[in-house]
């Protein structure tokens, strides 16, 4: 049975609901992979090159294989950019886990991830509503209050390979508003992606390391809430505008930060949760009155 094409814009009668729906399952998706690269990095024996290689060719396979099962949508899409902007974004997350608590490390991610999407939707034209815009400076306040200096402030490095990350997966989701098929675009991507990955792990083969749990954890990562994580997120780009798309992804960091306190055993701190609900706060202004400041 070939695979379905996710995309929206041939549908016009596309539900919003259907849209809701796909962006809620790639956030939880890229919650997912915060929660598993910081368990990978933090309790295994894995580096972080050796993860983002790993990471890399699993969505590579698994969205091979989703292409080869789905014969009518075998030809793989894609770009040499997007795939370097995909290499970025896996290699500064990856890197910057090995310090940061689930949490920060994701309100870094999307809060650059905010910032790239919104700049260019500005430059392209796209306006908020006065309401909208209180939202938005409310969960950039949220970032802000993040990133000040103070005992549970995040390290200088480690934050900035964070913030970089985030730069990258602006753009790459950017490019993905143009996609036609998703899942073949994702694919060709990732294709793309594992030579740079490559070159990461051999230049820094002197001190990679793996171990059984780590090998799990990255594989989980890149076939499940990558690869296919990512599909769903083209998918669901295609009904949303730059702006929204930008504002929305700010609900991972929030499902990460709590999965790191459920499953991690990591602490919550008051600025964690002053930023979070200032953040979740900004979202719902910015998504909910929309109609109000059409």
């Amino acid at each position: 049975m070939p695979v379905q094409n996710l995309s929206t814009d041939r549908n016009p009668l596309v539900s919003r609901t259907r849209v809701y729906l796909l962006t809620l399952l790639a956030m939880i998706a890229f919650a997912g992979n915060s929660l598993l690269c910081r368990q990978a990095l933090k309790n295994t024996n894995i580096d972080p090159a050796s993860f983002t290689l790993l990471r890399i060719i699993a969505g590579a396979m698994t969205l091979w294989l989703i292409m080869r099962i789905g014969r009518d949508s075998y030809h793989v899409a894609g770009s040499w950019l997007s795939a370097l902007a995909l290499f970025g974004y896996a290699a500064g997350f990856s890197f910057a886990y090995v310090s940061l608590s689930t949490g920060i490390g994701a309100l870094l991610l999307f809060g650059a991830v905010q910032a790239t999407m919104i700049g260019y939707g500005f430059a392209a034209g796209e306006r908020l509503g006065r309401w909208q815009s209180g939202g938005l400076l409310l969960a950039m306040g949220g970032l802000v209050g993040l990133l000040l200096p103070g005992l549970s402030a995040p390290p200088l490095l480690e934050a900035g390979l964070m913030l970089g990350a985030g730069l990258a997966w602006g753009v790459y989701s950017l490019r993905g508003k143009d996609a036609g098929n998703p899942a073949a675009a994702t694919a060709g991507n990732f294709i793309r992606a594992v030579p740079f990955a490559f070159g990461l792990s051999v230049a820094t083969f002197p001190w990679s390391s793996v171990d059984h749990w780590g090998i799990t954890y990255a594989i989980i990562s890149g076939a499940l809430t990558s690869g296919v994580g990512y599909a769903i997120w083209y998918a669901a780009l295609r009904g949303l505008n730059v702006t929204t798309a930008a504002t929305v992804q700010l609900s991972a960091p929030v499902l990460a930060a709590v999965g790191g306190i459920v499953f991690l055993g990591e602490d919550i701190t008051t600025r964690l949760l002053v930023s979070s609900l200032a953040i979740l706060g900004g979202i719902a202004m910015v998504i909910l009155l929309k109609d109000r400041s059409d």
